[in-house]
């Protein structure tokens, strides 16, 4: 793996900055409300292509989704610089389609 990059965990203390700001954290948040509001994110993003708008409506519940688990990240101190860069180079060592149809 390459030398530590500072920006995507720079995105994730200021997003978690930003939303304690704004009181989203005043109280304890539960985990499975925290995934529920990222993967609404995501079916407001499939909406978007569905209802046909353009790519800046798409790529806006795209980021939305990236703001809530970058907030998630901060708030529960997980490394997911680490991660993903973990999670590619093993993709890069799995077969074609993982093997898979779909």
């Amino acid at each position: 793996m390459r030398k530590k990059n500072l920006l995507l965990n720079e995105l994730i203390r200021i997003c978690h900055r930003v939303a304690k700001s704004k009181g989203w954290w005043d109280t304890e948040r539960n985990d499975g409300e925290l995934i529920a509001l990222m993967h609404s994110e995501l079916s407001e993003a499939l909406e978007a292509m569905r209802n046909h708008k353009d790519r800046e409506a798409i790529a806006e519940e795209l980021a939305d989704c990236c703001i809530r688990i970058f907030d998630y990240c901060g708030a529960r101190g997980i490394d997911l610089e680490r991660a993903l860069l973990k999670k590619i180079n093993y993709n890069k060592t799995r077969p074609y389609r993982h093997g898979k149809k779909f």
